[in-house]
C-alpha cells in the first residue's frame, strides 16, 4: 500500500512539474505575440494648414479627434512637408528622396506614372519586413505609360511599386477622370459606355464651364471650367463612364469604408495603410452632415469633415483591439490656400481664423507657410505626450519606419531620408539641423532657425495662374535671409547684413540639390 501511494506521489508531482514547465514556455511565449510589428496608418491630408485645426488655434471650427491625438501623441510646431504642393510632397514621402530628383510637378490627371516599377519605395519596403499594404484616396502621382486607355487595366500604378491594395482618385477632385480606381480598374464601368479623356482637346458632348455657367452650383476660374461632373466644372475633359462617375459629397463614407475594410480584413498581420485624404482640397464639397459644422463655409466644414474621417479610423481600430499597437501618424501635403479656382467664398468667410498659423505665405511658396504643417504622432505607450519643437521633414519617414522594422537601407535608397523615429515619438527634439523646402519657383533651406531662400533664376518662369492665389510667394532675384527664433513671420531680411552665412547656406543648398541628405555630412 506503502508503494503505491508512493508511485502516486511520484507521478502527481511529475504531473505539476510539466504543468509548471507549461506554464513557463507559455508565459516566455507571450512577449513574441505582443512584439509583433506595429500597424503603421500614414494620414495624409491635403492643403491643410498649420493653424488649420484646433490644437494649433483653429478659429471658427473644431477637430476634437485631433485634438485628442495631439493631446495623447506628439504634436510638432516644425515639422515640414518637403514641397508647398502635392504631387512632388507625395513623391518624397513614397521614395524617401526629394521631387525635384524626378523633375516632379503638379501633374495633369493623365501623366504617366512617375514612381516607376522597379524604384524603391516606402510601401516595398514594408513588404519585405512582411506587412500588408495599402493606399486609399488621392494619388496624383502618375498612372500608366501615358495615354491611359481608362477602359482596359490601368499601370503601372500603386500595384506595381509595393502596394498589395489600392483605392483612388487617379488624380485630384478638380481633374478628370472623375472616377474612382480599384487596384487596375475603373469601378463600375460599363463595356458599352467607354471613357475617354484629354487634357489638350474637347472629348465627348458633356457641358463644360465655359459654355454652360448656368449649370454650375460653384462658378470656377478658367483653368477649372472645363467638363461639368456633379454640377462641378473640373480641368480637362472626359467624356462616358456614367455609371461609374463618382459623387464628391460620398468621399468621406466611400474612403473611411474602404480604409475600416482595409484594417479589419488584415488585422491578423502588420499592415500600412496610405490613407490619402481628398480633404481640404477643392473643389470643397462637405457631406450634407458637415455643413453648418463651422462658421467659414465649404473649406471650414471640410475640415470638419476631415476630423471625422479621423474619428472613424481612430475608432475601429480601438473595435479590432488594434489601436495599442498601431503608429498613427497624421500630417498634411502642403500649405494652406484659400481661392484656389473655385469661388466658395473661402476668403470672405475665414472671420479670426488664421489658416497657417503665425507663418508667412501657403501652398505654392518659399515662406515657411508653404511646408511648415500640421504633424501629429500617436502610438499609445510609445510616443510621449508633449508639443515637439524638433525640426522635421516628412521625407524621414521612410528611414525612421525602416530603422523601426530593422530592414536596411541599400545605398541609393531613400538618399533624403534620416533615421528621425525617436524625435517622432517625441523622446528628443535633437532632430534636423539642415532641412530643404521646396516651393513652386525655388528652393529654401533651413539650418536649425536660419532661413534661408535661393534667388531665383534670371530665365525661370513661373505659372501664370499664380498670380491669383492671393499668396506671399517669396520668389525675389536677391537671396533672403531670416532668423525664424525672433522673426517666425518671416518680415526682416538679413541677407545684407550677414554674406558669409548667405554664401555658406547657398554652398550647403547646392551640395545638398546634388547628394542627397545621407551622403552629406549634417
Amino acid at each position: 500500500m506503502k508503494l503505491i501511494n508512493a508511485s502516486v506521489w511520484r507521478y502527481s508531482a511529475l504531473f505539476k512539474i510539466c504543468t509548471l514547465l507549461l506554464s513557463t514556455v507559455s508565459v516566455q511565449a507571450a512577449p513574441q505575440k505582443a512584439a509583433q510589428k506595429p500597424n503603421v496608418i500614414v494620414m495624409y491630408v491635403d492643403d491643410l494648414g498649420y493653424g488649420d485645426i484646433s490644437p494649433n488655434g483653429a478659429q471658427g471650427v473644431s477637430t476634437p479627434n485631433l485634438d485628442v491625438l495631439a493631446k495623447k501623441g506628439v504634436n510638432f510646431t516644425d515639422a515640414h512637408s518637403t514641397a508647398a504642393t502635392c504631387t512632388p510632397s507625395r513623391y518624397s514621402l513614397l521614395t524617401g528622396e526629394h521631387g525635384f530628383r524626378q523633375d516632379a510637378a503638379i501633374l495633369p490627371g493623365d501623366a504617366p506614372a512617375l514612381i516607376r516599377p522597379g524604384k524603391a519605395t516606402l510601401p516595398s519596403m514594408l513588404q519585405k519586413a512582411g506587412y500588408v499594404t495599402g493606399v486609399i484616396g488621392k494619388w496624383h502621382l502618375g498612372l500608366g505609360d501615358g495615354s491611359v486607355d481608362w477602359n482596359q487595366d490601368v499601370k503601372p500604378g500603386p500595384l506595381e511599386i509595393g502596394f498589395d491594395y489600392s483605392f483612388l482618385l487617379p488624380a485630384t477632385g478638380d481633374r478628370v477622370p472623375t472616377v474612382y480606381l480599384e487596384n487596375h480598374g475603373v469601378v463600375n464601368l460599363e463595356n458599352e459606355d467607354p471613357i475617354e479623356v484629354s487634357y489638350d482637346h474637347q472629348v465627348g458632348n458633356r457641358p463644360t464651364g465655359v459654355a454652360n455657367p448656368e449649370l454650375l452650383r460653384m462658378t470656377a476660374d478658367l483653368q477649372h471650367s472645363q467638363t461639368i461632373v456633379n454640377g462641378i466644372s473640373r480641368i480637362g475633359s472626359m467624356s462616358g463612364g456614367e455609371k461609374a462617375l463618382w459623387v464628391d459629397e460620398e468621399f468621406p463614407d466611400v474612403f473611411t469604408e474602404k480604409a475600416v475594410d482595409f484594417i479589419t480584413e488584415n488585422k491578423s498581420k502588420p499592415f500600412f495603410l496610405f490613407f490619402s485624404f481628398q480633404d481640404i482640397h477643392v473643389p470643397r464639397l462637405p457631406n450634407e452632415r458637415f455643413k453648418g459644422k463651422s462658421t467659414m463655409g465649404p473649406r471650414g466644414d471640410a475640415i470638419a469633415q476631415m476630423d471625422w474621417m479621423v474619428g472613424r479610423l481612430m475608432k475601429e481600430l480601438t473595435a479590432q483591439g488594434l489601436e495599442e499597437n498601431t503608429l498613427v501618424i497624421f500630417t498634411s501635403d502642403n500649405g494652406p490656400v484659400l481661392d484656389d479656382g473655385y469661388n466658395d467664398k473661402a476668403a470672405e468667410m475665414l472671420g479670426d481664423h488664421t489658416p497657417a498659423g503665425p507663418f508667412k505665405g501657403g501652398k505654392y511658396s518659399a515662406f515657411e507657410g508653404g511646408t511648415r504643417v500640421p504633424m501629429i504622432v500617436y502610438w499609445p505607450h510609445k510616443t510621449a505626450h508633449i508639443r515637439s519643437r524638433a525640426l522635421i521633414s516628412q521625407v524621414d519617414i521612410y528611414a525612421s519606419l525602416a530603422g523601426l522594422v530593422k530592414q536596411t537601407l541599400a545605398a541609393d535608397e531613400a538618399i533624403d531620408s534620416l533615421d528621425m523615429m525617436d524625435a517622432f515619438l517625441g523622446k528628443t527634439e535633437n532632430a534636423r539641423i539642415y532641412l530643404l523646402e521646396e516651393a513652386v519657383g525655388t528652393v529654401a533651406l533651413r539650418k536649425n532657425n536660419w532661413k534661408y531662400i535661393q534667388p531665383i533664376a534670371a530665365d525661370k518662369i513661373l505659372p501664370g495662374w499664380l498670380a491669383n492665389k492671393d499668396i506671399e510667394m517669396g520668389f525675389e532675384d536677391t537671396p533672403q535671409l531670416f532668423d525664424l527664433s525672433d522673426d517666425i513671420g518671416e518680415q526682416t531680411n538679413h541677407a545684407e547684413n550677414y554674406p558669409q552665412l548667405v554664401a555658406e547656406l547657398e554652398m550647403k543648398t547646392k551640395i545638398l540639390l546634388e547628394k542627397g541628405f545621407r551622403n552629406v555630412q549634417q
